[in-house]
């Protein structure tokens, strides 16, 4: 078969001789082993070129003349050869590729969906390697995430570039994507950060500014693009076992433990190649005490609703998952598989703290809720690449979502979704790249906290089409086009949709300078529970609202990048400049929203509020340094400024009804501090570094920092909390806050730190330890961060 495939290749490219054309032809090995999948390309035009088949072999015609060519595999270093074609003739070259060092794949990536390099994109976008996430002993991927210039986890809630505030992680503006799969959750649109496996990522790619031309219809602010690592020339397994403990808080009074609060695990990998299947499978366990302890009710306080003791407040998780993908040995042009992934975690959602001092570090009673988790996924999916050139790809998903809460706030979900994509390089069109497809998600939830809408199940449907077009001309600039169109029907009545558009130009100045611009819409439709919580948690109500728009957004930004080498020093500097505008923000307010509610006159609601903006810059460098002794250093540091504010601020969004007459709702009589027009729950000022030295490839010592400033304004609704609860004969727990913001609310620089040392080639031992410092701190009101943590981190990888 190898022989007729040669011949065929060879008779077909006779007519195309005479047009001063030869042929190149070749294997690709690592070592004595064939890589299958390996690029072979033509470095003037990469549009020209062959990937190796299963015995590593490639052929494909080419210019006469002496030629550059890039050949290069996942997980392998990229090669540049040399070679003279001539005409009418075959050149054949056998070629070796070597393991890639991570440490040199740390500046230059591939990036998008379009497979470019990083600096050749017209959007900003930071790359997160899986080096970082393995040294910090990463549990969870938003702990990593929170490391990246821009984007702030706010108690799991993604922000980026301060394009939203904060709303107990209901309704996320920012797309989180695995392998191009959604990861919200279906009625909630909540990011399942513990779902995603941090054990095999290849890389994370976060795209700031309005994403939803290709991310969906969440990425009003961006999106996080999260890859999966697929199985290498050689079988791979991975063991990482980590034990730790949390440090006692500084103020003694606040220790609320006297057994050991202990963090216990272990996640694994398995990959190999099994002729033509290919095998991944992985998971994690995972076993923490916590540092939040269970309320405590004051002398006149009687709490039914969290009479918990401070063990159902530990929790317990565990996650597998596997994947298989299948390469037809008689059609090597198709590949299909199927991945699957489940999880149990048994946890808590604790909504505000006891009080600010001593009882910093437990829950208020009502305010926590505890959660049993079971979660899985099923994804099959199929890829053809067709003779042409052509990629199609056909994916699907069935997400199940069981959340079994206390205080009767329990809810499921189904979500399937499907997606068809066309991928091509149309060479009669001056090699214009081409994506196009089309995709539907269907939800269905069943909870008795969104009866609102008049039942218990509900249902959301979503249809889209997008394209996006990329050209690159005078081999300089690279110009952008996309759009997209949603269609949504909820529970079968109410329909709405919005058209998307994106543009971007990146055009190369020099080589290794490149500058770009961008314009991005963003649209995104409110969740399930937007529109339909009612509910009471503890003392107040969750309040519904079946009126809420959809929210949307545009993103204009300019930006440069430059690429720097002193000697061995390698990297480069990224600097954007940015305007968001919003309109129909969605925010979750506190007023008296109906007095016939039997459970609580007060409590939240999400609201449509004004039109906002926010502009800022952007400011990262990184870059690495290695020497002939495998000894270095790497290193990545961003700035972001923000001014986010309000354009309405006069406008009345709502009213409420209140003891004496209504209330009139706008960002003035809703702010906390309304002078200056700054937008709720927004940090002005962010600062990310990471800085890791190596010596010798086996010592590691690394640092991260992260600086917050203060929040300049919050919800006036927290006064209202303190005084309603302060002034209830004590029959309801105090809550305080602004005592804790006016005293600790002048920004947080968090420290964290690590060290390895790699021993017998395939063994590591470390120890990492996070807030170094041990501060104590609040990113978002009523809600204390974690103490300092200290791992010890044993793994292996053979």
């Amino acid at each position: 078969m190898k022989f007729w495939g040669i011949i065929l290749l060879l008779f077909s490219s006779l007519p195309l001789l005479a047009q001063d054309k030869g042929v190149f032809k070749g294997t690709v090995k690592d070592g004595d082993e064939a890589i299958i999948g390996a690029n072979v390309q033509l470095a003037a035009d990469r549009s020209k070129g062959a990937s190796t088949n299963f015995d590593g072999e490639f052929a494909f015609e080419c210019p006469v003349g002496v030629h550059q060519f890039i050949i290069s595999f996942v997980g392998m270093q990229t090669d540049t050869i040399e070679v003279e074609i001539l005409k009418d003739e075959i050149t054949t070259r056998n070629i070796i590729l070597y393991p890639d060092n991570e440490l040199l794949r740390a500046v230059d990536v591939k990036v998008g969906k379009f497979d470019k390099d990083i600096k050749d994109m017209t959007i900003s976008m930071e790359v997160i390697r899986p080096a970082l996430i393995e040294n910090k002993n990463t549990r969870s991927i938003e702990t990593v995430l929170d490391q990246t210039p821009g984007l702030n986890i706010m108690d799991g809630e993604p922000q980026i570039r301060g394009g939203s505030g904060f709303t107990f992680g209901v309704g996320s503006k920012v797309a989180v994507l695995v392998d191009d799969m959604p990861m919200l959750s279906g009625d909630a649109g909540r990011p399942e950060w513990g779902f995603i496996p941090v054990e095999n990522i290849e890389q994370v790619e976060v795209i700031k500014g309005a994403a939803s031309v290709l991310s969906g219809a969440s990425a009003l602010s961006g999106a996080i693009h999260i890859k999966t690592a697929e199985p290498g020339v050689k079988p791979l397994t991975k063991v990482n076992l980590y034990s730790g403990f949390y440090s006692e808080p500084k103020n003694d009074s606040a220790l609320w433990w006297d057994d050991y609060p202990y963090i216990h695990g272990v996640n694994f990998l398995h990959t190999r190649k099994i002729k033509q299947l290919d095998l991944t499978f992985g998971g994690l366990v995972n076993l923490d005490h916590g540092y939040l302890g269970a309320p405590r009710p004051g002398e006149f306080v009687i709490d039914t609703v969290t009479n918990f003791t401070d063990d159902q407040m530990k929790s317990q998780k565990g996650r597998l998952n596997i994947g298989l993908r299948y390469h037809p040995k008689k059609l090597e042009r198709l590949t299909f598989g199927i991945n699957a992934n489940a999880m149990y975690n048994n946890t808590n959602m604790t909504l505000a703290w006891l009080d600010d001092t001593s009882g910093i570090y437990r829950a208020y009673p009502g305010g926590v809720i505890l959660q049993k988790q079971t979660i899985f996924n099923i994804d099959p999916y199929v890829n053809y690449f067709s003779k042409n050139g052509m990629k199609h790809a056909l994916k699907a998903r069935w997400l199940s979502t069981s959340n079994e809460m206390s205080a009767n706030q329990s809810n499921f979900s189904d979500v399937y979704y499907a997606d068809y994509q066309f991928k091509h390089v149309f060479k009669k069109f001056k090699d214009i790249e081409f994506i196009a497809g089309a995709s539907t998600t269907q939800t269905y939830s069943f909870s008795e906290i969104f009866i609102a809408s008049g039942d218990s199940t509900n249902t959301l449907a979503n249809y889209s089409g997008y394209l996006q077009l990329e050209k690159t001309i005078f081999e300089r600039i690279n110009l952008s086009f996309g759009f997209r169109g949603e269609g949504y029907i909820l529970n079968d009545t109410v329909n709405n949709g919005a058209t998307i558009l994106r543009a971007g130009l990146n055009y190369k100045l020099t080589e290794g300078t490149n500058l770009r611009m961008s314009y991005g819409q963003g649209y995104r439709y409110p969740t399930i529970a937007e529109r339909f919580i009612r509910t009471k948690v503890g003392t107040f109500g969750v309040f519904d609202n079946p009126d809420l728009l959809p929210e949307t957004s545009w993103n204009i930004e300019a930006g440069f990048r430059q690429g720097y080498k002193f000697g061995a020093l390698k990297g480069y500097l990224d600097v954007a400049v940015f305007k968001q505008h919003y309109e129909n923000t969605i925010e979750y307010l506190f007023g008296f929203w109906d007095p016939t509610f039997q459970f609580a006159v007060a409590g939240f609601k999400f609201l449509n509020t004004g039109a906002s903006q926010v502009v800022g810059v952007d400011a990262s460098i990184a870059g690495m340094m290695e020497n002939k002794k495998k000894s270095g250093f790497t290193y990545i540091v961003g700035y972001n400024y923000i001014l986010p504010t309000t354009l309405e601020p006069d406008q009345v969004f709502a009213e409420d009804y209140r003891p004496g007459g209504s209330g009139e709702f706008s960002y003035n009589t809703t702010s906390f501090d309304s002078s200056h027009k700054i937008l709720k729950y927004r940090f002005l000022h962010t600062f990310k570094a990471d800085v890791e030295y190596t010596f010798r490839d086996r010592f590691k010592i690394g640092a991260s920092a992260r600086y917050f400033s203060k929040i300049e304004n919050l919800d006036r609704a927290i006064i209202d909390f303190e005084e309603v609860t302060e002034n209830s004969g004590g029959t309801l727990q105090g809550i305080r806050y602004i005592d804790f913001y006016e005293n600790h609310n002048t920004g947080n620089l968090i420290f964290d730190a690590r060290v390895s040392y790699t021993f017998l080639e395939k063994y590591k031992a470390a120890v990492i330890v996070s807030n170094l410092t041990n501060k104590t701190y609040s990113l978002r009101p009523l809600k204390v961060e974690s103490l300092r943590t200290v791992m010890l981190q044993l793994s292996a990888k053979f």
